[in-house]
């Protein structure tokens, strides 16, 4: 089953230790539900990486919880925050 070899490359990652909580929330919620991400958690994301990124959203999208949802919903929301963090973070303002 999928949910072995995610965990699998959730712990070989650390993935779940890159991130604080509020910025997990934050994020969940920006692909989840609706709302935005701050600068400082897109910071967190993109430092995360991509891999893990994805197979958290695949593993969430496996609880019972989530079993209402649409995963192509949730992939492509996933994956346009992944797309706004990146490339917030990739050309910082020049005021920064």
């Amino acid at each position: 089953m999928a949910t072995k070899e995610n965990d699998q490359i959730i712990k070989e990652n650390n993935c779940e230790t890159k991130m604080g909580l509020p910025c997990v929330l934050e994020a969940f919620t920006s692909i989840f539900n609706t709302g935005s991400i701050s600068n400082k958690c897109c910071g967190e994301l993109v430092v995360l990486g991509k891999v893990c990124h994805s197979v958290l959203v695949k593993r969430t999208l496996e609880n019972p919880l989530f079993k209402d949802l649409n995963p192509a919903t949730i992939i492509a929301k996933s994956i346009q925050t992944w797309n706004n963090c990146f490339a917030l973070i990739d050309s910082p303002s020049p005021s920064a």
